[in-house]
């Protein structure tokens, strides 16, 4: 142990907050690491809608980041250590230009490409995101920007105007994890998100499982009411997909559909969710 881990050691109250504390520092160090050396990669999944199921209407980046023994490492596993420090900001940035890369690559695609509402604020995410569709008018109309929900509400405000603005310029907003956080209807209602995308939780196992089906159905009748497409995330089984048709969700999202690649295979000529 480092004379800093040392030190660290005695300011803590316990054996535990060491070693949650010592965690998170080497999940922060390894992130920072893959940034700077350019071990940072998005894998893409696609979103189907229920009607044409045979070919995505868009596909969601998720960041990935790849350690010194090789693995790829899921931003799931680290997200919750960095989101609060400037490597979050970093990563969001690096996912952007990488998601935006994509999109100049790829004129078919259509794209959803995760943020946090603490990189509104962050000079060189914003540059990014201002530069790519300056220089490219229609790829702007292919982003769809994902904010969770949680996220949403550090800074409701803020995000509710940095929406207004990109929508104006045909950027879509996609309200990501929802029923997972505690978000007000009232905040809903002013934010004016073009996609719901409906927590996982709630999908697994749904046809099965009649709680879930009742709140499944109050969360989609949220969704119609501010007119906004849905999306079932972690649907898993063909009797899930088949029951999530049968109650009208508008699009489907889940390994049952595809696992995140590193690569996309696009159709010849393929649907798009026109929100906004």
């Amino acid at each position: 142990m480092s004379i800093e881990d040392v030190s660290m050691a005695a300011s803590m109250s316990s054996p535990l907050d060491v070693a949650v504390s010592l965690r998170d520092r080497n999940v922060i160090d390894m992130v920072k690491e893959a940034i700077e050396i350019g071990n940072v990669l998005l894998a893409f999944q696609p979103v189907v809608m229920t009607a044409t199921p045979d070919h995505p209407a868009f596909y969601e980046a998720l960041a990935r980041v790849r350690d010194k023994t090789g693995r790829i490492i899921p931003a799931a596993q680290f997200m919750n250590e960095i989101e609060t420090h400037e490597i979050g900001r970093l990563l969001d940035c690096r996912s952007l230009e990488l998601g935006l890369k994509k999109l100049i690559e790829m004129p078919k695609l259509r794209l959803s490409i995760n943020m946090s509402a603490r990189s509104i604020g962050y000079k060189q995410w914003v540059r990014t995101l201002e530069t790519a569709p300056a220089e490219h008018p229609n790829l702007g109309k292919r982003l769809i920007l994902e904010i969770t929900e949680s996220s949403a509400m550090v800074m409701p405000d803020i995000v509710r105007m940095f929406m207004g603005d990109l929508q104006s310029r045909g950027v879509t907003f996609a309200l990501d994890d929802f029923g997972a956080g505690y978000t007000s209807f009232r905040y809903l209602r002013d934010f004016y998100f073009d996609i719901l995308k409906i927590d996982g939780q709630f999908i697994r196992g749904i046809s099965d499982d009649t709680d879930n089906q009742v709140l499944i159905e109050a969360l989609m009748a949220v969704g119609r009411h501010f007119e906004m497409f849905t999306v079932a995330e972690s649907v898993e089984s063909a009797q899930d997909a088949a029951y999530l048709s049968s109650i009208g969700m508008d699009c489907l999202q889940g390994y049952y559909y595809g696992v995140p690649s590193l690569t996309i295979a696009l159709p010849s000529s393929a649907p798009a969710v026109q929100a906004g």
